[in-house]
């Protein structure tokens, strides 16, 4: 006895895995009850009821010969179920089976309707679950079974981590169909054995794997009978919506078919199972504090102009009867002969806190008890206010924080306080439209909605969000915080400078956030100020990544110098909010020797990521593109040739031409970088520093 209740252990997760797909087409029914059987039909907590179950007279012998030879067809070898000849032992009688006189060259029809009888089971579910298992029953296999498959006919004592082995005590299609009609019979706990099966004992929630992978959850299931709750001890996972959503086929990859394909076959061969039972679904949804609506519909198949009672239990326990005689026009729609008055609308006390909501309708007619849809949980609020926000900047020295909150105890908007760096930013009233928050929240409405703008310093702020209670009992609720990158108010752009004999051209662009009009810049050249310019050049680049500012910031100043080293810096001056910046500094050379010249700017034209432009020649080989080598805060980060097409410098060194543009582009984090490039020298000469900029990024 105990070597046959270990086994249990490793045959609970067989029928999953070995039917899967290689079942999914077989059996399948005619076209016009295909048309009439669908995965909402199957209710998890009642598969199959106990009457059909354990009916050990379902069929007689000659019932089971003449099915398994229309099913089988014309076998290719002497192995198959309807013309093998298989051992079966004797077995006396015990609390599971009576006595069983067994033979050494029986028919597979006799076997099972033996066993059917002695041990109460029906010869039905002997046929479906041979199929099930091992695709005995129907199909290529059935028709050339290898003395493998016929050894594990039920799959009993196989289990999935052994990696498909099984326990040879156990092998045989005499064993395999007495073992797993004595099992199902043992799941019950009868009289004379201990109460030791109890994790899907009936009339309770029940958790229930969907798969042998336990990351793909689990399902509460009401097992409403012992018929139903054997199935689950002997393959223990309940088919998902995908699985359910294609029942002839697969689902997901956290289907498992067992259960699925029993109910399936059972349904198709035989037409009774579960047929006959009330259907239909619910939705549950927290009404106000402490109750929750309670939505659905529900109909029996044998009485469809009646009104189905439902029962509704709250974590097991119930709390009422209700009608389902709503008027539901869609349910008359697709069920044209019972009306529309099958609808649930109601609402149930069940206290605060999570509560799993289950239905089952009282069946009218042949059939039994049936639960009604899939449990839900639901989450019953009362006290504090509950919601949640998130916080942004869309704009320059400004946050914006959106979200939704509700207090349980009042339909009223709730006060919203939200702070900066733990100082308060702004107070507001959460009474903006959020219509999906009034549909999970039936009795509260639509208005309490977060949308709140107000201005901070740039730079990275935490930003947090707190509900303030309306109504006792409650108190200050924490919606949630966040990190927040404002970007300042300060000028921004870039620069650099091309040469052309004795003139240096400063080129760039600037932008201050706090107005649209042109920036104006200080500019000096060796450390010495010389003058002011204004950045009102067209750019059509800096248009178009900046639309509301326009493209006329450019930044196009002439100066004539003496032959030798330089340097040019250029600062923006700020406008409102913020400080004056420099937009970089760059030197370079006027003379002709035989290093490298050029320029160079650094500018963030989007969020995490620096771009390089300019250009550089080498005297040495004008129409050669040379390496440029850029660094962010003294670490390489880019290298190649300058060779971007720069007219201007081509009409400015003709005999170069005008391949000799820089554009590189790179990651940075955010935060302040020093950016420099060095044109690297080719021939005599030596490598050139073209500039170096500090730029901010975002």
């Amino acid at each position: 006895m105990k070597k046959v209740i270990a086994a249990f252990a490793s045959v609970l997760a067989v029928a999953s895995v070995l039917v899967g797909v290689q079942l999914s087409g077989v059996g399948a029914p005619d076209a016009d009850r295909a048309s009439a059987l669908s995965g909402s039909q199957f209710d998890p907590g009642n598969i199959i009821p106990d009457a059909e179950f354990y009916n050990g007279g379902g069929m007689d012998e000659a019932q089971v010969q003449t099915f398994l030879n229309a099913q089988i067809g014309t076998c290719r070898s002497s192995s198959c179920l309807n013309v093998g000849r298989y051992s079966l032992n004797s077995h006396g009688a015990d609390a599971m089976c009576g006595a069983l006189t067994g033979g050494s060259s029986l028919t597979a029809a006799q076997i099972i309707t033996r066993v059917g009888a002695a041990c109460g089971i029906n010869p039905k579910v002997i046929i479906v679950t041979l199929q099930k298992e091992q695709a005995l029953v129907n199909g290529a296999t059935a028709r050339n079974p290898s003395a493998a498959v016929l050894e594990r006919a039920m799959g009993y004592a196989c289990p999935d981590s052994a990696n498909g082995g099984c326990d040879p005590a156990y092998a045989g299609v005499g064993n395999q169909v007495f073992w797993a009609s004595w099992q199902w019979k043992r799941y019950g706990n009868p009289a004379g054995t201990s109460n030791y099966f109890t994790w899907f004992a009936p009339g309770g929630n029940r958790s229930v794997q969907y798969n042998p992978n336990a990351a793909c959850g689990t399902k509460s299931v009401y097992i409403q009978n012992k018929a139903t709750a054997a199935l689950y001890y002997y393959t223990p996972y309940t088919p998902n919506q995908a699985a359910l959503n294609n029942l002839y086929g697969t689902g997901d990859g956290c289907s498992a078919y067992g259960n699925r394909n029993f109910w399936r076959l059972y349904n198709d061969w035989f037409g009774v199972s579960t047929a006959d039972n009330p259907f239909g679904g619910i939705d549950v949804k927290q009404f106000g504090p402490g109750y929750v609506q309670v939505n659905g519909w529900a109909l029996d198949p044998n009485a469809k102009t009646q009104t189905v009672q439902v029962q509704w239990y709250s974590d097991g326990k119930l709390l009422g009867t209700l009608p389902a005689n709503a008027s539901r026009p869609d349910v008359g729609r697709v069920y044209p002969g019972a009306g529309n008055d099958h609808g649930i609308l109601s609402t149930l006390t069940v206290g605060g806190g999570t509560h799993t909501i289950c239905a089952v309708g009282v069946n009218i007619g042949s059939g039994s008890n049936a639960q009604i849809g899939a449990c839900q949980t639901v989450d019953v609020r009362t006290g504090s206010p509950f919601g949640g926000m998130d916080a942004s900047s869309n704009a320059a020295g400004q946050v914006t924080v959106r979200g939704w909150a509700i207090d349980p105890d009042t339909q009223r908007s709730v006060t919203i306080d939200t702070y900066v760096d733990d100082v308060l930013g702004s107070r507001s009233v959460a009474n903006a439209s959020r219509p999906d928050v009034g549909r999970a929240y039936l009795n509260y409405g639509d208005q309490h909605g977060i949308d709140t703008t107000f201005q901070a310093t740039g730079g990275t702020h935490r930003v947090c969000a707190y509900a303030l209670d309306e109504v006792a009992p409650g108190g200050v609720t924490g919606l949630g915080c966040e990190t927040v990158t404002v970007a300042g108010t300060s000028p921004f752009g870039g620069m650099d400078v091309t040469t052309n004999g004795s003139t240096a051209t400063v080129n760039g662009w600037t932008i201050d956030p706090d107005t649209k009009n042109a920036v104006q810049l200080r500019m000096s050249i060796d450390g010495v100020q010389v003058g002011t310019a204004t950045a009102n050049a067209p750019r059509a680049d800096v248009g178009r990544a900046y639309p509301a500012f326009g493209p006329n910031h450019g930044i196009a100043t002439k100066y004539d110098l003496t032959a030798g080293s330089h340097r040019i810096c250029v600062t923006a001056v700020n406008v409102g909010g913020g400080t004056d910046t420099e937009l970089g500094c760059q030197s370079f050379t006027i003379a002709a020797n035989p290093s490298p010249f050029g320029g160079m700017d650094a500018s963030s034209p989007t969020a995490g990521r620096v771009q390089v432009n300019g250009w550089t020649i080498d005297p040495d080989q004008q129409q050669t593109a040379i390496r440029v080598d850029t660094y962010l805060d003294g670490v390489g980060v880019a290298s190649g040739p300058a060779n971007q097409s720069r007219p201007d410098v081509g009409r400015a060194y003709p005999a170069a031409g005008a391949l000799h543009g820089i554009n590189q582009s790179f990651a940075a984090r955010a935060g302040s970088h020093t950016v420099c490039s060095y044109g690297i020298n080719v021939g005599a000469g030596t490598n050139v520093l073209l500039g170096c900029q500090a730029v901010t990024v975002r």
